[in-house]
């Protein structure tokens, strides 16, 4: 990777200082366990302890922390509308634009290949460590810990949410129902990438009537996009 403040893949020390100080400016406290974040910042193209059980603990933490917040912020809003709100903010692409605002790709500690191949800077990889470093912060500092932790990063992005989004392949599903279209269909294109940075593109049809393409980093993702795209085309 390259850059100053990551940890060489090869090496088996534990955290450097220059990690250490950025994990301690990040998450606002020391780390009295620095093998848990080594832990959290290491992806499985690397022999030994990966990242993955603590992003499954995480991905659950950090939805529970999000959903607690916007019913204190939206208490007027119906389920059905938290939900929308919550699928935005716990997203994997949300999860990883965080990251890149804490300098989560500096310090990934990642195999030779997967750096080569550009993992520094996926979506799933940026997204999946995100919610690894909220479980290793759950683990040793309680929910207490990780919810001013969440709340701190994710900044203002609840409260910009004004009027609860609507997902793309569900707004499409309504227009084509509104306007007695058939439901649209959806097909994988291509499959291109390594198994830790894929890149997926989608096809999104209503019947013969229109189509659109979208790409991403997964099927959900490029699936969105492509539904998306479809939506912008038929209402133009």
């Amino acid at each position: 990777m390259g850059e100053r403040g990551a940890v060489e893949p090869h090496r088996g020390r534990l955290l450097s200082e220059d990690v250490s100080g950025w994990l301690r400016t990040i998450l606002g406290t020391d780390s009295g366990d620095p093998a848990l974040y080594e832990r959290a910042l290491t992806h499985g193209s690397l022999a030994g302890d990966n990242y993955e059980r603590l992003e499954f603990l995480g991905d659950r933490v950090l939805g529970l922390v999000v959903a607690e917040w916007l019913v204190e912020l939206f208490p007027e809003d119906p389920e059905g509308n938290l939900s929308k709100r919550l699928h935005a903010l716990v997203s994997g692409a949300t999860c990883a634009d965080v990251a890149r605002e804490l300098g989560v790709p500096a310090h990934l500690r990642l195999g030779k290949q997967a750096r080569d191949d550009g993992a520094a800077d996926s979506d799933n990889v940026l997204g999946d460590v995100m919610e690894s470093l909220i479980g290793a912060l759950f683990r040793e500092h309680g929910l207490d810990g990780a919810r001013a932790f969440v709340r701190r990063v994710w900044g203002d992005r609840p409260r910009r949410q004004v009027k609860a989004p609507q997902h793309p392949k569900s707004a499409l599903l309504e227009w084509t129902a509104a306007n007695r279209r058939r439901a649209p269909a959806y097909d994988i294109v291509d499959r291109s990438g390594p198994d830790h940075a894929p890149r997926f593109t989608i096809r999104a049809a209503i019947g013969s009537f229109a189509e659109a393409t979208g790409t991403g980093t997964s099927k959900q993702e490029a699936e969105t996009a492509a539904a998306a795209a479809l939506l912008a085309k038929v209402r133009g």
